[in-house]
C-alpha cells in the first residue's frame, strides 16, 4: 500500500474510533467503515460485501446496562485492512472476505480491552474537567472534551496503522498454511453471520406483538417478484398502520385497553 493510502485508512480508523462513542455519523458501523476502507484502497466492491456481511452480525451488538457490546469499530477496520492486504497479495476476493469475517469476532473482543484502557485514562480527564467547571473555564472544558474523544479515535488508529505495515506475503503465507477444512469452516461460518445477527436482534426485540410481523415478513420475502424496495415499502406501511391503530386505541373515547391494539387482541385469545 502507498503512504497516501495508509494515511487515508488511518484517518478512517480514527473517525470510526471516535464514532464508537459519539454515534453521530455512524463511521464505526461495519458497512460504513469497511466501505470507506475499500474505497480508499481501491477495493470498493470487496469492502461493501465485507461491511454488509459484518453489519448483519453487528445489528445485535448493543450496550445494555453494565454489559458492553463487542467493539464494532476495531472489528470493522482491522478485518477490512486484513482483507485489503490479502487482495494485494493476490488472494481471490472470496477467500480474502471469508478470512476477514473469521477474524472479525476475535478482534471485536480484543477491542473491549483497548476500550477499557482508554476509559481508564479518561478518569483523570474527568477530574480535570470538574476543576475547570468549578473555575467556569469553558475553554478548558472544550479542549479536554476533544482530547477525550480523540483518545477513542487513537485507540483504533494505532492498531490500523500497525496492520497496514504487515507484508502482504506474510498474510498470504498464513492463508496458504491453513488446511482446507479450516477454509471451508470459515466460509460456512461467514454464511451464518447474517443469521446470527438477526437472531440476536430478534432475541432483544421479541414480544408477542411483533411476532405476527416477523412471520408476515418471511411469507412476503418468499414472493420472488417483490424487490427489496417493495418489501421496505410494505414494512413502512405496516409500521404506520400499527402506530395509527395504537394512537387510536390510546385516545379511543374512554375505551378500555392497554393502548397496544395487537397486544389487546392477543390477550383476548389467551
Amino acid at each position: 500500500m502507498s503512504v497516501f493510502t495508509i494515511i487515508l485508512i488511518v484517518f478512517v480508523a480514527f473517525l470510526a474510533g471516535m464514532e464508537g462513542v459519539l454515534d453521530q455519523w455512524q463511521f464505526h458501523q461495519p458497512l460504513v467503515a469497511c466501505t470507506l476502507i475499500g474505497l480508499v484502497s481501491g477495493y470498493l466492491e470487496a469492502g461493501i460485501i465485507l461491511g454488509g456481511t459484518l453489519q448483519m452480525m453487528a445489528l445485535g451488538w448493543a450496550n445494555v446496562g453494565a454489559a458492553v457490546a463487542p467493539d464494532a469499530a476495531l472489528a470493522s477496520v482491522a478485518s477490512a485492512i486484513l482483507m485489503v492486504i490479502a487482495l494485494i497479495g493476490g488472494s481471490d476476493q472470496g477467500t480474502a472476505i471469508s478470512t476477514a469475517i473469521a477474524v472479525a469476532v476475535p478482534l471485536s473482543v480484543a477491542g473491549l480491552f483497548l476500550t477499557m484502557i482508554v476509559r481508564t485514562i479518561a478518569i483523570p480527564i474527568v477530574h480535570i474537567m470538574d476543576g475547570a467547571a468549578a473555575r467556569a473555564d469553558y475553554t478548558a472544558l472544550d479542549v479536554w472534551s476533544i482530547i477525550a474523544i480523540c483518545l477513542q479515535g487513537i485507540r483504533i488508529a494505532i492498531p490500523a496503522a500497525a496492520l497496514c505495515f504487515i507484508p502482504s506475503g506474510a498474510v498470504m503465507g498464513a492463508l496458504n498454511m491453513m488446511p482446507a477444512w479450516l477454509n471451508e469452516g470459515m466460509t460456512i461460518g461467514g454464511g451464518m453471520v447474517a443469521a446470527v445477527g438477526y437472531a440476536m436482534v430478534i432475541n432483544m426485540m421479541a414480544t408477542k406483538e411483533v411476532w405476527p410481523f416477523f412471520a408476515l415478513g418471511f411469507c412476503l420475502a418468499a414472493i420472488s417478484q417483490l424487490t427489496l424496495i417493495a418489501l421496505g415499502v410494505i414494512g413502512i406501511s405496516l409500521a404506520l398502520i400499527y402506530l395509527g391503530l395504537k394512537e387510536l386505541a390510546q385516545s379511543g373515547a374512554g375505551a378500555a385497553g392497554s393502548g397496544d391494539p395487537l397486544g389487546d387482541i392477543l390477550d383476548d385469545y389467551e
